[in-house]
Parts: C-alpha cells; structure tokens; sequence
C-alpha cells in the first residue's frame, strides 16, 4: 500500500484530479491488498509474445517497459541500449488513438530516448488497432464466453453494452477515438450477433467542471432498466487487460449498481492473453520490420497508419508535432 499514493500521483500528475478522488481511488487499491491486477496480467502478456515469437520465428527479444511504475520506460531504455540493440520496434497496450492513449506514448518513447542520450536506439511504435482482426476477434470470444452463461431467453433479449475509459470533451474533439470505439463496437456486437448495443463510458476523473464524455455506465444502466431491459452484458472493448478500473468500476460499481435496481448482468473480459491478441501483437511487430506488409484490418476504414496525423490526438494542455 506504501506504493500505492505515489503511483497515482504519477499517473494523475497534470490532470487537476481532486485529492479527494485520489483518495477514493487509493482505497480501490487497499480493497485488493495494495496490489494491482495490472502487474501479473503484464507479466502474462510478456510471457505469451515471447511464446508467440518463438513459435513463429520472430527472433526478437522482448522488453517491458511502464510509464508510471517500475519498471520505468527510461529505466527500459537504458537496458535495451546497454545490450547494444539499436531499433525498436514499441507496442502499447491502448487500442485508440487519443491523447492519452497513443500521442502520449510516443512522447513517452521520445522522452526515454533522450534519458539514455546518443546510445538510445531508434524506436517505431506500432499503429493503434481497434479494427484489427486480431483485437475484434479477441473481443468477440470473450463476450461469447458471457452470452454462454445465460438462458436462451436472455440471450434472445440481452442488451450489450459496450464501456470505455472517460475523456474530457477537449481531449476527445481532439482524437478519433469515439468513432473508433464505435467501429469496434459495431464489429463486435456483429460478430455475437447482437443488434442492442450501446457505447457509455466509465472511470471519469476530472473535477466536476470539467466535460467529460458521457454517459456514465452506471447512468446508462438506470436508464435502460427503466426502459424494460432486463439483462445487459458489459464488454470493456476500451481496454486490454483486466485492471483495476474494469475490476473496481465495473466488478464492483457496476454490478452494486445492477443489483440495486434489479438489473441481471454479466462482465466480458478483455482481450487480455487471447491467441488471436497475441498474434496480433506479433503481427504489428512484423509490419514495422517489413517493407511492404500486409496490414490487416476489419470493416470498411482500413488500417490506421504508422505515422500518426501531425494534429492527431493534441491535449489542451500540450501542443506541438510528435513523429513516430
């Protein structure tokens, strides 16, 4: 727990998150003893690519990296500097472009080459992939895997809900992010065969003057239960993993929310260690190593590029072109 507080300071470092909220969050954490779920479902996903790149052939050692934790992303650098590799190719678990999900990584990536000097190697990150095979494929298994679980009748009447992190309204004017969450809704609930579907959002941090993008999911829950819905399946589409915002907001929030207001409900998982998420991995790896790859994607929008937009994914806070 002794971690816990200078963690979140990192991570909301710049946000004007109140500290009463800091201290809400902190007691998430003390809920779960002090642990986050993240670090083992990290490890798991290292462990998988690696198996995947031997499998395959891929021949490339694999490193990890964090922003806000140890092991630290400069910290990482250095390491994969000192063992004398000289380009790298980055993938981060965030499949939307937005300010915090894709623009922010990369000046991460810039800020922990100039950390290590002339020594750093040159970095490609990999194109975000909401409309990848791989990631819709994953998602659409592990909301099978909840729609198993109920009757025929549920099924038949199911409303599927789709959830992802908040942004404040700035930074998502600024991103594509709602439309791509919106394709990957759209492909997944196509692929379960679920035409009720909705996309709310969850894990709002700003101060309350602040426009976030709603609805809230708990909000879009009483809602729909006053409509008549009667059984409703969550898919944290906005996420990779199973961390303390899908297991706090959701497992815990959520579900309270549910049974307060006679509401049936299930929890997808997220792509987590899927063999189709992994691949994908592998395959986003490749493209970045290959002159004229296949670049795979589903529905009609195509693959997104390497390069990111120069004004793609701006914060009001930060501005400026950030190169791949």
């Amino acid at each position: 727990m002794d971690d816990v507080q200078p963690f979140l300071e990192n991570v909301l470092r710049g946000r004007n998150v109140p500290a009463e909220r800091m201290k809400e969050v902190a007691h998430h954490y003390e809920l779960v003893g002090g642990v986050s779920p993240l670090n083992a479902q990290n490890r798991a996903l290292l462990a998988a690519v690696k198996d995947e790149f031997a499998a395959h052939g891929t021949g490339l050692p694999v490193f990890w990296g964090n922003r806000n934790w140890r092991p630290y992303l400069a910290d990482t650098m250095k390491e994969i500097a000192d063992a004398g590799h000289r380009r790298v190719v980055a993938f981060a678990t965030s499949a939307f472009s937005c300010y915090s999900g894709c623009r922010q990584y990369r000046e991460d990536l810039a800020r922990a080459r100039e950390a290590v000097g002339p020594s750093a190697p040159e970095v490609d990150k990999v194109r975000v992939f909401y409309n990848h095979p791989g990631f819709i494929a994953a998602n659409i298994a592990r909301v099978e895997e909840v729609l198993g679980q109920l009757a025929p009748s549920e099924r038949e009447s199911v409303r599927l809900v789709f959830t992802a992190h908040s942004l404040p309204v700035s930074m998502a004017t600024a991103a594509p992010y709602e439309a791509q969450l919106r394709e990957t809704a759209r492909l997944v609930a196509e692929g379960v065969g679920v035409p009720d579907w909705d996309l709310v959002y969850q894990s709002r941090s700003g101060p309350p003057s602040q426009p976030w993008l709603e609805p809230d999911v708990c909000d879009h829950l009483r809602a729909v239960r006053e409509a008549g819905v009667e059984v409703v399946a969550l898919s944290p589409i906005g996420f990779t993993s199973d961390h303390m915002e899908v297991v706090y907001d959701l497992d815990t929030e959520a579900r309270e929310c549910c049974e307060e207001i006679g509401l049936r409900m299930v929890r997808a998982g997220t792509a987590g260690t899927h063999p189709a998420f992994v691949a994908m991995i592998r395959e986003l790896v490749e493209e970045r190593m290959q002159e004229n790859p296949v670049r795979r994607s589903q529905g009609g929008e195509g693959a997104w590029p390497d390069i990111c937009p120069e004004g793609c994914c701006v914060s009001a806070a930060r501005r400026g072109p950030v190169r791949g």
